[in-house]
Order: C-alpha cells, then structure tokens, then sequence
C-alpha cells in the first residue's frame, strides 16, 4: 500500500479530478441531442438537469456519513466506477422518466466522487506538508475541457452516441484501474459521529463556498446576455467572456500551490478576493470590450484558489470530524452554482441584470472580510 506522501498517491488522486471533470463535461454536448431525440421542450429539459443537482446533492451528504465510517477509497472506487456506467447508460434511455432515474444516479456518483475524492486530496495535501489543492482542482477543469471536447470530436465523426459515451466511460473506468492500487484509504473517524450539521468554522467556510460557486455558476448562465446586451459583442461570440473566465481560473489553479506556498492562505483569500472584486468593477463599469472582457479574466484569477484553500482549512478544523467538513463545504458549494443562475434571474427581472451582477461582487466581499477569520490557528 502507498503512503499518502508518495509520487504515486499524488498521481492517482491527480487522475481521480480529471476523470471527474471528463465524465461530468461529457454530458454537455448530449444536452441538444437529448432534447431532439424525446422531442421535448426547455422546461423539462431543465427538470432533467436539475436531477442531476438533486442526485449530487443527496449523495454529497450521504458520503460524508459514509467516510467518517469507511474511509475515502471504496466511496472512491464505487462511486467512479458508477459515474462511468451511468455516462454510458444515458443514450440508452428510451423514455423521460428513465432518462431523469439514469440522470439521478450520474449526478449522485459524481456527488459521492467529489465529496470522496476532495478528502483524499486534503490527506495527500496533508501528508506532504505543501499546497497542493489547487493543483487538483485544476486537473477537473482540464478534465472538463478534453471531455468536452472529447465527446464532440466523436460525434462529429458520426460516432454513434451510445458508442461515443461507452468509449468515454471506458477511458473513466482504466483512469480509476490505474488509480486504484495507489490510493490510500483514509479518512474514516471510528466511534465519531455520522451527521453533524455544520456550524462554527465550518459554517462560515460554507457560506464563503456557496458565494464563490454561486458567482461561478451566475457567470455561466448570465455572462453572455450581460455583454450581448450591452452591445460589447455580437450575439454569437456572447460565450467568450465565460471561456476567458474558466482560462484564466484553470491557469490560477495550475500556478496556486505555489501562490499559496508564497502567500499563506490568508493573503491567498485575501488578495483573490479583492482581484476577483476589481473584475467586477471593470466588468459592471467598462465602457469597450477588451476592458469588459480582462475583467472576466481578472473574476478567474482571483476566484481559483479560494475553493481550495476552503477546503483545506475544513479539513485543518476541530469542530467537526473532516469528512463530514468536506461534505458539508462541497455541499454547499454545488448548492451554490445551482441557485446562482436562478437567484440572478429574480433579481434581474426586479431590477435588472447589471444590479443582479453587482449583488455577486457584494456577496464576494464576504471572502476579503472573513479570510483572517477562517484562517486563524484553532
């Protein structure tokens, strides 16, 4: 068995993110084949993607009942393998009902995957004595990217659907083959109890998770119509603000270990709050599109650390055992990227959309505010 602060620990965990953000990108260029082949219009489509939030949450709390008992690994091991055969089943669905149960379990795997493979990170980060989440963190935005694109390339070389998701999920399934024998199995707190509402620490971490991702998830739905609308750019380039947005966050992650070597977490929460809150400003108050658009750049940079280092200070806490912790911070995070986009449509129909953006940069001072109060020494 390998230690926790081995190369090849570093390498399976490494390929536990990558696989998780293959396989959930993969799902997005099914969303208007799905759509076509059940003949079926944006309300239920969206009722479909929502099974997917409602799966992810429900299992998210689920695992961290189960980690405190058994440990990250076999959560690992079953939930990814499940995540895989749940991609490949989704063209096989012959019906709305059954395409939303098999649409259940792939956001409850993925749930289970990121709650699961988030506290092995924080033991290998751990174990090695350096930052390393961030670096994890951007292997499921590489992840994301190559699935996408993946699955894209396939279909269009008239790859047959149900063989183009069997061909991904097979590529999950030999990630997970090679990962398994150098995972460690960590993480369970015998005797500790299986449910604890966050509170404390905890709590605020979870607060600061859900804002962060909510800002995420706002950019994603709303971004386009705000500089389309705006008239910065033409209707069919709307999604180049959100592209240079999730760049810039991937390449802030793929540099933030070392940041936050340099820095120390606070000064990391601190300092990518107020550059993610000088986005704002240039986004909301630019009047020509390259400065409009620098500011999605400068939301990216300072927006991609702070989820890691949350959640290395949930695991760094006493209040509660950190696989529940985790869970609790993961979450509250996904709950945060799913109500962002529909929270920014209320208050955008009541006063307007650039209002609703300038409600996102005030929630995001929270971050500055609170990074010496959730990084003090407990």
């Amino acid at each position: 068995m390998h230690s926790a602060n081995s190369p090849a620990t570093r390498f399976a965990t490494r390929l536990l993110f990558l696989v998780a953000g293959f396989g959930y990108a993969c799902w997005a260029p099914l969303v208007p084949l799905t759509k076509i082949k059940f003949g079926i219009d944006e309300n239920i489509l969206g009722l479909l993607i929502l099974c997917i939030g409602v799966g992810s949450i429900t299992a998210m709390v689920a695992t961290g009942m189960l980690a405190t008992r058994f440990g990250s690994k076999p959560i690992l091991l079953g939930s990814g393998i499940g995540f895989a055969v749940m991609l490949a089943l989704v063209p096989v669905a012959g019906s709305v009902p059954v395409l939303g149960i098999i649409l259940f379990g792939f956001g409850a795997t993925l749930g289970a995957l990121d709650v699961a493979m988030n506290l092995q990170a924080v033991q290998v980060e751990k174990a090695a004595q350096r930052p390393m989440m961030s670096g994890f963190h951007a292997l499921f935005s590489i992840g994301g990217f190559s699935g996408a694109a993946f699955m894209t390339f396939l279909l269009s070389m008239q790859v047959a659907v149900f063989t183009g998701t069997l061909i991904c999920a097979a590529l999950m399934a030999l990630a997970l083959f090679i990962a398994a024998p150098r995972l460690i199995d960590g993480g369970a707190t015998p005797g500790g109890p299986m449910f604890a509402l966050p509170r404390g620490l905890v709590l605020l971490l979870a607060i600061l998770a859900a804002v962060t991702f909510l800002v995420e998830g706002a950019l994603l739905d709303w971004s386009a119509l705000l500089i389309t609308q705006a008239q910065l750019v033409p209707v069919a380039q709307g999604g180049i603000g959100y592209i240079i947005f999730s760049v810039a966050m991937t390449a802030g992650r793929l540099s933030g270990d070392w940041l936050s070597g340099w820095l120390g977490d606070f000064r990391t929460l601190l300092w990518g709050g107020l550059v993610a809150l000088l986005g704002f400003v240039i986004l909301l108050t630019g009047a020509q599109a390259a400065l409009v658009l620098s500011g999605f750049a400068f939301i990216g940079l300072g927006c991609a650390n702070i989820v890691p280092v949350l959640f290395r200070r949930a695991a760094a806490q006493g209040a509660m055992p950190p696989a529940l912790a985790v869970a609790a911070v993961t979450t509250t995070g996904y709950a945060g990227i799913l109500a962002g986009p529909a929270v920014i449509g209320f208050v955008a129909n009541a006063t307007g959309l650039h209002a609703a953006f300038w409600m996102l940069a005030g929630l995001l001072v929270l971050v500055p505010l609170c990074a010496r109060s959730v990084t003090a020494k407990v």
